[in-house]
Parts: structure tokens; sequence; C-alpha cells
């Protein structure tokens, strides 16, 4: 009988998925579609504070191919969105999401493109920076790139863009309300607090079943170490009383956009 190999992209979305449960990105929450399909993902996007979209919550779906990540995923918001480089159904269009292709025609560079190097966190960060800065020079939406423009020239002072905006964020509460999320308003409750899973965890299921047996016995190995780390007194630095905890906030370059941007 023939031994069913497991797809590199199938390992390589499993170690992804499992990273940014580890270590979050601030203001996304991730999650599979189904809990058997490591090539939908969920995920919902908090406005970030001192912009917009604060207090925004915006669902969205990431869909990987099955050569991921040779070629790159597609990301389409959920959520009724007004953007400069959003499709009207959802799509995101955005260089780091477009096939290495060389396309003079597109007036993107071939190393804003994407390559094998990218991953989801990258996606992330891409997709936050986007909402914020809108590329206007080749628009998904006309017409909400014209009306950013009058907005961003006129330094505010235009505020139909800003209006839909607001509208929009204003729309999405009652939907993190049924999904029981408290979404973050501040600088302080959008940073977040990772935890080390439990070794019981319901999610190492999904993960023992694509892990070879070599890495099996390797995280074995590392879990014992730590244990015996934890156990001896648990003095490795930047861990904090109480299981483990630390906090991932803004770089101070991040921070300083999101004001720019506000």
């Amino acid at each position: 009988m023939a031994h069913h190999s497991t797809p590199s992209s199938q390992k390589a979305l499993m170690m992804e998925l499992k990273s940014l449960q580890d270590q979050p990105v601030e203001g996304f929450r991730i999650g599979l579609v189904e809990e058997s399909d490591l090539y939908n993902w969920e995920v919902a996007i908090f406005g970030p504070p001192n912009t917009l979209y604060e207090g925004g919550y915006f669902k969205s779906h990431i869909k990987f191919p099955i050569d991921y990540p040779y070629s790159p995923p597609t990301f389409r918001f959920l959520t009724k969105m007004w953007h400069p480089n959003i499709y009207e159904n959802g799509d995101v269009c955005i260089s780091i999401l477009h096939p290495p292709v060389d396309d003079p025609q597109s007036g993107e560079l071939p190393s804003e493109r994407w390559n094998p190097t990218q991953n989801v966190r990258t996606i992330l960060l891409s997709v936050i920076s986007l909402l914020n800065e809108p590329n206007t020079f080749s628009p998904a939406n006309v017409d909400a790139s014209v009306m950013f423009r009058k907005w961003r020239d006129s330094k505010g002072k235009d505020k139909e863009y800003a209006e839909i905006i607001r509208k929009q964020v204003v729309s999405t509460v009652a939907e993190a309300e049924r999904d029981g999320v408290k979404v973050p308003t501040t600088l302080a409750e959008y940073c977040v607090q990772t935890r080390v899973p439990s070794q019981d965890s319901s999610s190492d299921l999904l993960y023992d079943d694509l892990y070879d047996d070599d890495m099996e016995e390797e995280e074995e190995e590392d879990e014992e170490e730590e244990d015996n780390d934890m156990e001896s007194g648990g003095e490795a630095g930047g861990t904090s009383e109480g299981g483990g905890v630390s906090t991932c906030c803004y770089d101070d370059d991040q921070e300083d956009s999101g004001n720019e941007d506000s």
C-alpha cells in the first residue's frame, strides 16, 4: 500500500498557525474556517487605535493554494469595506499578494510582489498598514480612492470619507457582540498577551497528526527541557509569574505611523 505523504504546504501552514497562536499579531484573531482544513483561515481584524478604524471588528478569510508558499494566498473581507484597495466583493488588492511575475505595466517592482519568504504574519501586517495608508495610484475602488484623497488633502476638513468609515465601524459592533468579542479601543488594550498553550490543548491533536516522527521527538525533548527549567525555579528571563505570559506591543515606529494616519 502506497504511503500518503503530507503536502509540504500543509506542514508549513500548520507551523504558521501554531506560531501565530503562540505569538499573536496585535489586532488580529486567527482560526480555521473548519478544524480539518488548513487551507482556509478566518481572520478577525480589530481597527487600530488612533485611526479611523478604531473600535472596528472586520471579518475576513485567507485562502491558501496547494503550492503555498510558492504561490500567494487570497485575502477577502467578509465585512463590507469602503477602501481604495479593496474590491466590492471584499478582495484585497495589495502587491504582496500578487504572483511573482514580471509585469512592467502594473507599476510594481518584482521585489514588492509575493515570494516564498513571505508568510501570514507579513500579510497581516501589510493589510493593517494598507487600511491606514491606501495606495491611490492603482485603486481597486476608484470612488473610494478619490474620496480618500480629498479627505487627506483637506487634512480632514472634507469629512465624507471619514464618515463612511466610522459608519462601517459602528455597524460592526453588533457582530462583535454576537461573537462575544470585546474590541480594543486603546493602545493598552490593543497589545496582546500571549501564553504558551498547555500540553493537553485540543488543537495539539491537529499538529501531532501532521508532524513527522522526528519532529515529534524533537518537540518532546524541548518540552522536557523547558519543564525541567521551570521546576528548577522558573528564573528564565522574560517569564512573569502566572504561567509564562509575555506582552507584545507596538514598536515605536508602528506607534508613530498610526498616529500620523489618524
